[in-house]
């Protein structure tokens, strides 16, 4: 298998597949390209660390490519050397690109988390440099990044808590915090049962609401944003998230659907582009 392809690692899962919009159309046309090249880099590196199959090892040999060619050291990773021409063009550090290679070569090695801060130090490299990308591509002020990196935190937590048993059975990876799971007196084999027990139940709204305490602090993230419509794009995905962490207090991943349907999400979409609007007139 060589190193310079990640084709055989490709789960086939592209933008429109994810619980939040990417690069949607609310977007400008002109600030999408990059938007998109750094969101293939990080799906073809997110494909590697999360294949079923290949070893440890050969995971972070194909990671170790795309760092080094995101670097410039090698032109082995074609989505890394677009990642790296896009910066060079637009004067952009490659620094976020190298932050989430660290997360998913975490991701080949390490299975679980003994905390909640331990899970926050994971959200700082794996979701936080996505928010502070998409800011730089738009020129926004670095005074808005505590409030992006608390909104990106919370979608990487809304995802790993809706996914609790996906991950599990699929990648024997577990990101709900063990002290967590401890403290209500669940089991990790919990995870991997048909309906969760009332204890992991316990922990899955313990960690709802730990999302909905890190929406709280991104609540004014949206005004911050100099850019109107990127302004209305994460006020649609601080309301999508919300309601999903929402659900989260009620429903059991483990049993019932908590994702988003597309019509239902475009309308929801719709409603929170609104009230943004209205509530910047108002």
């Amino acid at each position: 298998m060589s190193v310079a392809s990640i084709d055989d690692f490709a789960s086939g899962k592209g933008h429109r597949d994810e619980n939040f919009p990417v690069a949607s159309r609310l977007v400008s046309a002109c600030h999408r390209a990059p938007i998109m090249a750094f969101y293939r880099f990080a799906r073809g590196a997110d494909d590697v660390a999360d294949h079923p199959d290949a070893a440890p090892e050969a995971k972070l040999a194909r990671l170790g490519a795309m760092r080094a060619t995101l670097s410039g050291e090698a032109d082995a990773n074609p989505e890394a050397a677009a990642l790296r021409a896009v910066c060079a063009e637009r004067g952009l550090p490659i620094a976020h690109g190298l932050d989430l290679l660290t997360a998913f070569e975490r991701d080949c090695t390490v299975r679980r988390y003994e905390t909640w801060d331990g899970l926050i130090d994971y959200c700082r490299v794996s979701a936080m440099p996505v928010g502070r990308f998409v800011l730089d591509v738009h020129g926004e002020a670095r005074d808005t990044w505590e409030a992006s990196d608390a909104l990106c935190a919370a979608l990487q937590v809304i995802n790993h808590t809706q996914d609790c048993s996906k991950d599990f059975r699929a990648l024997d990876r577990v990101y709900l915090p063990l002290d967590i799971l401890d403290g209500h007196g669940a089991r990790l084999e919990d995870l991997g049962a048909a309906v969760a027990t009332p204890a992991l139940r316990a922990a899955i709204v313990e960690m709802a609401e730990k999302s909905l305490g890190l929406l709280d602090r991104s609540s004014g993230f949206a005004r911050m944003i100099r850019d109107r419509r990127l302004a209305t794009e994460v006020a649609v995905i601080h309301g999508l998230a919300r309601d999903l962490a929402k659900r989260l207090l009620v429903r059991d991943p483990l049993s019932e659907r908590v994702h988003h349907g597309k019509l239902e999400a475009l309308m929801r979409a719709a409603g929170a582009a609104v009230r943004h609007v209205i509530g910047l007139r108002g």
